[in-house]
């Protein structure tokens, strides 16, 4: 049996939102046993991110400047040309994705881990959908700088994923909204 398929995630559990106004926020906190250096090139070096994250990037995200982002298993490219606007090694990271702000801030742990957030601007229906993928980013990305990778699982993939559906519903629970889901296929 594959790592994958031994892998079930936990319960909804590290992310709240915020709202200012039309304005929605994803706040997710995971406690990584890593230390900070080591999230960092996790969350920055392309060849990492290929790894875990739900987008591939054309340089690493460790400098300000213009980076392209390609969202991972979409039907068509989605390339979007973003802007690193802060990076200050290994504790805090702000970019775009996709119209979007993301910032990243990696706090160093006594216990020599890291205490990583994300905020995430997203569309408020598709906050539940947003918290299940990343919370399944953040196990793979655990389990990849643990070095017991399970391998990315994005895009279309991960919303087949018995896990994903169960957090979609427990986050929508929890932040008081619809779960998310993409419109059915019309059938013709």
């Amino acid at each position: 049996m594959s790592h994958r398929a031994k892998y079930t995630p936990g319960p909804a559990a590290g992310a709240r939102i915020q709202k200012e106004g039309e304005k929605w926020t994803l706040v997710l906190v995971r406690d990584l046993r890593h230390p900070p250096t080591k999230v960092w090139e996790a969350i920055t070096a392309p060849e990492h991110l290929r790894e875990w994250a739900p987008f591939d990037s054309d340089r690493n995200l460790g400098a300000v400047g213009t980076a392209k982002l390609s969202t991972v298993g979409t039907p068509t490219p989605q390339v979007a040309e973003s802007q690193v606007k802060r990076a200050d090694a290994p504790r805090l990271l702000e970019y775009g994705w996709g119209g979007n702000d993301m910032r990243w801030e990696l706090e160093p742990l006594e216990s020599g881990g890291t205490r990583l957030t994300l905020w995430h601007n997203i569309h408020r229906g598709f906050i539940s959908m947003g918290a299940a993928g990343w919370h399944i980013c953040f196990d793979v990305l655990d389990r990849l700088l643990t070095g017991d990778p399970l391998g990315r699982i994005v895009g279309p993939e991960v919303m087949k994923f018995d896990g994903w559906q169960r957090l979609n519903a427990e986050y929508a629970r929890q932040f008081g909204v619809e779960p998310a889901g993409l419109p059915p296929t019309p059938r013709t």
